[in-house]
């Protein structure tokens, strides 16, 4: 059973761009998170309006349900999803059959989280929305950067996402490929 690869962190952290670069990398399917997303949470999104718990939750378990489908076939898969907290991350765990709570080192779902400075963040949204690329505005990235937050036994790499989208896809090959219930 192939890993589910979710890079992770808030907007303009570089998801789309280095889950892509990675799946090409591994030669496996990708996922865009955003495509999961209802019509309502783009648009409160757009608004400026910060999605609430109620309104992640159905959006998470497509996402899971997802997942699912390629691990139970065997497909390696490289996603986006902000994931911000650990309940969150947890709803994706599950999706892996053989999960037990907290066991997040045999998991077959793995998180990277992209990090990067606060202006560095908002300089990548305010591009994107200037061109109409994304739907996400500026004024969201502190409720998310508030919203984030990794516990340390979950064992998750932060990876600096000012680095080349090249060296970012081989620090993550390299670390999985160090991970034994991995296998590439």
């Amino acid at each position: 059973m192939g890993p589910a690869i979710v890079i992770m962190g808030v907007s303009g952290s570089g998801k789309t761009s280095v889950a892509k670069m990675l799946s090409e990398s591994l030669n496996c399917c990708f996922l865009e998170a955003d495509d999961f997303h209802p019509k309502a949470n783009r648009e409160k999104m757009s608004k400026g309006i910060p999605l609430s718990d109620e309104d992640r939750i159905p959006w998470l378990e497509s996402l899971h349900d997802a997942i699912r489908r390629h691990l139970i076939t065997g497909r390696t898969v490289a996603i986006t999803c902000s994931a911000l907290k650990r309940s969150y991350r947890e709803i994706l765990r599950s999706a892996d059959p053989n999960y037990k709570t907290g066991d997040c080192v045999s998991c077959k779902v793995k998180f990277f989280c992209l990090v990067a400075p606060v202006e560095r963040l908002a300089e990548r949204i305010n591009k994107r929305s200037e061109v109409g690329e994304h739907f996400m505005p500026v004024s969201l990235l502190e409720s998310q950067l508030a919203l984030l937050h990794i516990d340390e036994d979950e064992g998750i790499p932060q990876i600096d996402s000012t680095l080349s989208l090249q060296a970012i896809t081989n620090n993550i090959v390299s670390l999985l490929k160090d991970t034994e219930s991995c296998k590439l």
